[in-house]
């Protein structure tokens, strides 16, 4: 029997995000994933990803990611042929969540410089 993944859109995963009610997994390559990704996603690259050996988390839906949604759906289609329930694809990807004006980031960003400390003013006393 043939599944079918269930989309859902940037809306609809950032609020689940925002409320902790999934665990969002991108499933792109570490290459692509180090360059941005979504805050929070976890990432399981599709060329190392092995469906029999995914954790079950009772409660807990799942929802897969890749660039524009192809990827995460043959993953969503392996974890469903392997029993799992609750599996959600992100429609259109990253893409469509950057479309949507959510936030992604870049894990080697450098933090923003801080303005230096300066050294505490004496009164001209020698100590």
């Amino acid at each position: 029997m043939e599944h079918i993944v269930q989309t859902a859109d940037a809306k609809t995963v950032n609020t689940w995000l925002e409320n902790k009610e999934i665990l969002l997994i991108d499933v792109r390559e570490t290459s692509e994933y180090e360059q941005e990704h979504i805050p929070g996603a976890l990432l399981m690259p599709l060329s190392a990803f092995d469906p029999e050996l995914f954790p079950r988390i009772p409660g807990t839906k799942l929802v897969l990611h890749c660039a524009i949604g192809k990827r995460s759906e043959a993953v969503g289609k392996m974890l469903l042929n392997e029993g799992h329930t609750a599996v959600l694809n992100l429609e259109g990807g990253l893409h469509a969540w950057k479309a949507a004006g959510f936030d992604t980031e870049d894990p080697f960003t450098a933090p923003s410089p801080q303005p230096e400390a300066t050294a505490p003013q004496t009164s001209g006393l020698v100590q």
